[in-house]
């Protein structure tokens, strides 16, 4: 998989983005397509391509994302009232660009199952 995702050519400057936190690991910027009143994708600048490639050396990025996620709950007043965050893993999980992301959402309430449109297919 390449390493020269959308998300690195943001991280770059190469393509805009409406970031609203940054520091030197992590970028959060708002979803193009959002899915709530407040939906931002929480990356690491060091590209991981999925979970599954969490390790040793970079897993401390992981736990920088939710620092980030808690963060801007705060900042944006939704720490109290509550809010999901998701990390998809590969294509039967939904990830589409492979460079792990933290989606955010806040600012409704969430239902569960997530997607209300999921068919059963054990039966």
């Amino acid at each position: 998989m390449s390493q020269n995702t959308i998300f690195t050519k943001i991280i770059n400057r190469e393509i805009p983005a409406d970031i609203i936190y940054e520091d030197d690991d992590t970028l959060a910027f708002k979803d193009i397509n959002p899915q709530a009143p407040f939906h931002v994708l929480i990356i690491p600048k060091k590209a991981i391509a999925t979970i599954n490639d969490i390790n040793d050396e970079n897993s401390y990025l992981i736990g920088n994302l939710y620092t980030v996620a808690a963060k801007l709950a705060k900042q944006h007043n939704f720490a109290d009232n509550g809010y999901r965050v998701v990390m998809n893993c590969n294509e039967h999980g939904g990830q589409t660009v492979y460079h792990i992301h933290l989606h955010m959402l806040a600012g409704k309430e969430m239902g569960w199952p997530p997607y209300q449109d999921v068919k059963k297919s054990f039966i």
